[in-house]
């Protein structure tokens, strides 16, 4: 039996709102204040899915190449990535995170994992309530990775 259109209404809207409220923040915690959070984000994708082109990235972060040139412009400048010529098609440049990029990934993932379980200690969950959001967790994964 499938859920209501009130139901999964329902649902979007509390789930939208606490989602959002949670995102926000997380996004505080990074382990470079100067860091957007769109930086951090072509960072964490170089880091996940390996050397990507500028059209690529921009791509997948949803923002025009310009804009993809000059974030990875500032990346760069910092150390956080480098370019490399395509080994296919010379007139393309791939871009490469740093080992100072990814510590900056993973700095930015402990201190925002640290943050949040700070935030669920204060509550003093059960057990049952802990596994209860790990599942909802995994729901929330199966929503945005089909």
């Amino acid at each position: 039996m499938s859920a209501s259109d009130e139901s999964l209404q329902l649902t979007a809207t509390d789930l939208r709102m606490a989602a959002f409220r949670l995102a926000r923040r997380l996004r505080s915690a990074r382990a470079v204040d100067a860091m957007s959070d769109a930086q951090l984000a072509v960072l964490a994708t170089l880091r996940m899915h390996g050397r990507r082109t500028i059209t690529a990235l921009a791509e997948r972060e949803r923002v025009t190449a310009p804009s993809m040139t000059n974030m990875i412009n500032g990346l760069e400048e910092q150390g956080f990535v480098v370019r490399t010529p395509d080994a296919e098609d010379r007139r393309r440049v791939q871009v490469d995170i740093t080992d100072a990029g990814t510590e900056i990934v993973m700095q930015t993932i402990r201190r925002r994992d640290e943050l949040l379980a700070a935030m669920l200690s204060e509550l003093d969950f059960t057990e049952k309530e802990l596994a209860t959001l790990r599942e909802a967790s995994a729901l929330m994964r199966k929503v945005v990775d089909p």
